[in-house]
């Protein structure tokens, strides 16, 4: 055999075949993070039907992997974060396990008929993943061996190890283990979820684990002004093209002038849809204020240590991290009042069994009282609960 034939029929430089690497592991991670997670998983894009098809063989060929298995695990995830029940929680398995093991996880959640049924409704079920795609999951993997084999030769096999590793590693490993283990948090979620880091290149966006969690059915994962979100520019650039439409992005607060902030229902559908960025606020402009300001009037050891307490929601807390918080609240009833109201507003978007009316007469007396508590960060804050308004886009986010 000619030398030539063993670097495929392609021939490429050494350089050429690490970029055709990165660029079919980059081409995976906009299939999974496009079309498994916004489009199919939570509905927050409608890609062209050419790109749905283009991206789902993609996703059988480099994985085997099926729609309707990758969004039932996704969903039940979200619905059981960090619970028993999840199927790849680090909370719940441990963190080395997650990182070595989560493919393994994903595929023993995949034999749990109940899991599917209960939460891969709505995928594809044509006959192409009747017929070729479930009944013959090995066979993509099998038609890209040989592609990578014919095209590149010997430097193909490096190739396919790098193809075949990139999603058990990056998707089931880092993103599902340390992104709910390291990193920086925007919103304080009801789970542990992180931002791995403010530039999400590698896996095309999810980096931005914890505002995905804080907003699940938002198209766009970035949300301060310094992130990025590289699965976003994808979009963009096939919105340009006529080839994807936003269903739905993160809301913005908006506040109303001064003369008009009164508490109506409209209120009250803003603060709850707008309930991460509420929380937020609430730890930037009264909580930490309020945190240094009995800092100021002679704190201990104790309540320095307390600040992270503070932020944290208390069921994120151990046991004796809720015991150290309660210490220094016992000492510090300002504080100890700040983080009451705090929990009764988080309260109100827990509580849709309640009436609209029940809920509204709820904020509007947190509201009477936080401007009566005589605390200025809480009632400056309590202002503005009064100006909250829906934005059109934020309307119907979940």
């Amino acid at each position: 055999m000619p030398v030539e034939y063993l670097y495929g029929l392609l021939n490429l430089s050494f350089w050429g075949y690490v970029l055709v690497a990165v660029g079919m592991v980059q081409l995976t991670m906009m299939a999974v993070t496009l079309y498994l997670h916004r489009d199919q998983a939570h509905r927050a894009l409608d890609l062209h039907p050419a790109l749905r098809h283009f991206f789902r063989l993609w996703i059988w060929m480099t994985s085997g992997m099926l729609t309707r298995e990758w969004v039932a695990v996704h969903r039940k995830h979200h619905a059981l974060c960090e619970k028993p029940g999840d199927p790849h929680s680090p909370v719940v398995f441990g963190l080395s396990r997650v990182l070595a093991e989560g493919a393994e996880l994903y595929r023993e959640e995949t034999q749990n008929p109940e899991t599917l049924e209960k939460y891969g409704r709505g995928t594809p079920d044509d006959w192409l993943e009747r017929k070729i795609y479930s009944r013959f999951p090995w066979l993509g993997i099998v038609i890209m061996v040989l592609l990578d084999l014919l095209l590149f030769g010997a430097p193909g096999i490096i190739i396919i190890a790098v193809q075949m590793s990139a999603m058990p590693v990056m998707a089931a490993g880092v993103i599902n283990g340390l992104g709910h283990h390291l990193g920086y948090r925007n919103f304080e979620s009801d789970d542990a979820s992180t931002n791995l880091v403010p530039w999400g290149l590698v896996t095309g966006g999810e980096e931005l684990h914890n505002n995905h969690h804080a907003f699940p059915s938002s198209a766009k994962f970035s949300v301060r002004w310094w992130e990025f979100d590289l699965g976003w520019f994808y979009i963009r650039v096939f919105q340009l093209l006529g080839l994807a439409r936003v269903r739905r992005v993160a809301p913005k607060p908006h506040v109303k002038p001064a003369a008009e902030r009164h508490v109506d229902l409209d209120t009250l559908r803003a603060v709850i849809v707008n309930r991460m960025h509420v929380l937020r606020d609430y730890a930037r402009h009264v909580t930490l204020p309020v945190f240094r300001m009995e800092l100021r009037a002679g704190g201990s050891t104790l309540l320095r240590r307390a600040r992270g307490l503070l932020l944290r929601q208390p069921a994120l807390l151990d046991d004796g991290a809720r015991a150290r918080l309660a210490e220094v609240l016992d000492h510090r009833p300002t504080l100890a009042r700040v983080i009451e109201h705090r929990e009764r507003l988080r309260a109100l978007w827990n509580g849709a069994a309640h009436s609209n009316e029940k809920l509204l007469a709820q904020l509007t007396d947190w509201v009477h009282e936080a401007e009566n508590s005589g605390i200025k960060a809480l009632q400056d804050f309590a202002a503005r609960v009064r100006g909250y308004a829906l934005a059109p886009q934020a309307r119907g986010l979940g």
